[in-house]
């Protein structure tokens, strides 16, 4: 990590724009370390048009390893030690890998692909998971991750900044060439003004209900053309979802249900019996390359905080700290961070 002589340092207001989960933990990490931060939102407190509001919340950089850079493990393993820190309460479970037989060699190779787990037989897997006695030969367990559920935490997390002394203000759309001083932008897809090569990635998901599968874990089942995820939630709730399109309408299609709900059968068949919720869809920032890039405009003071494309709750946390620190002492993190 570099140092450049030409941050920043001396500044204490910070004016950061987005209050998703990037903007949330930038804002966070600068009010505990003693900045002046005022987060601007251009949406209500409900937060229910954000990114963040149709999230996984997965914790869980081992598994990512499967399709991802080595980047995201590095920094993704980082933000669990931050999540720890700033949330002590939230919930490090594990997760759980599952397939069925005829699927053995996509689990396979996704257990060559990722570290940092054991393998189960099917004692052990009835073992961690009740729930599914009976259901699978085998499993692999990835003890040290962990999952929130975004539209819980994302509250607890403001109501932290503003015990830090932060301020957040709501329906307060604003750009970034508006503000004085420090301005970090972590406005998403509305940053295409800025980075005209970012794009919208949709994830679908369905929402869940049943007293009939208990689940302490987020569980990932194998499937040839996709992996879905099941992750518990509150009041018997689970989330379903998998699927990561090209595209930038918000509508989730009926292919896309139908299979999503095919393959939560396939985990248990108690969930065909499940109460529907909810369907929804939201779009992830990504630029080209699907890796997060803070973008620094030194003459300017300037920071664009984007592309976090599906790991936002993985990685926000580490990023949050590699901003601090450039603006704390000029530290330049050579993988993520660019300067104009």
């Amino acid at each position: 990590m570099l140092k450049d002589k030409s941050s920043p340092r001396g500044e204490s207001s910070i004016n950061i724009i987005g209050a998703g989960i990037a903007g949330t933990w930038q804002a966070l990490l600068f009010a505990r370390a003693g900045y002046d931060v005022t987060l601007h939102e251009r949406g209500d407190a409900a937060m229910t048009q954000a990114t963040s509001h149709f999230a996984g919340g997965m914790l869980a950089p081992w598994c990512e390893g499967e399709s991802s850079e080595p980047i995201i493990m590095r920094l993704g393993t980082r933000s669990l030690d931050l999540w720890r820190e700033q949330l002590p309460e939230t919930p490090f479970n594990g997760s759980l890998i599952v397939s069925h037989p005829r699927d053995r060699a996509d689990f396979e190779r996704f257990a060559r692909l990722t570290t940092e787990h054991t393998r189960l037989d099917a004692a052990g897997v009835a073992e961690l998971e009740p729930s599914l006695d009976g259901r699978f030969r085998e499993g692999l367990f990835f003890p040290g991750e962990g999952h929130v559920e975004p539209r819980n935490v994302l509250p607890k997390l403001h109501e932290k900044l503003t015990a830090a002394g932060g301020t957040i203000r709501f329906e307060a759309e604003c750009n970034p060439d508006d503000l004085e001083g420090i301005v970090i932008d972590c406005r998403g897809l509305s940053a295409r003004d800025k980075h005209p090569d970012l794009r919208g990635v949709k994830g679908e998901m369905i929402v869940i209900e049943t007293p009939d599968v208990q689940l302490a874990r987020p569980v990932r089942f194998i499937h040839p053309r996709w992996t879905l995820y099941v992750i518990p939630r509150d009041d018997n709730r689970f989330m379903l979802g998998a699927t990561s399109i090209e595209s930038e309408d918000t509508g989730v299609s009926v292919r896309s249900a139908l299979e999503l709900l095919s393959a939560a059968y396939a985990v248990h068949p108690a969930f065909g019996e499940a109460r529907i919720l909810e369907f929804g869809a939201g779009l992830r920032p990504a630029f080209p390359d699907n890796l997060p890039r803070v973008v620094i405009d030194r003459s300017r003071k300037r920071i664009s905080v984007n592309g976090l494309y599906r790991h936002g709750f993985l990685l926000a946390p580490a990023l949050a700290e590699l901003t601090l620190a450039y603006v704390q002492r000029g530290a330049i993190d050579n993988e993520v961070m660019q300067c104009c």
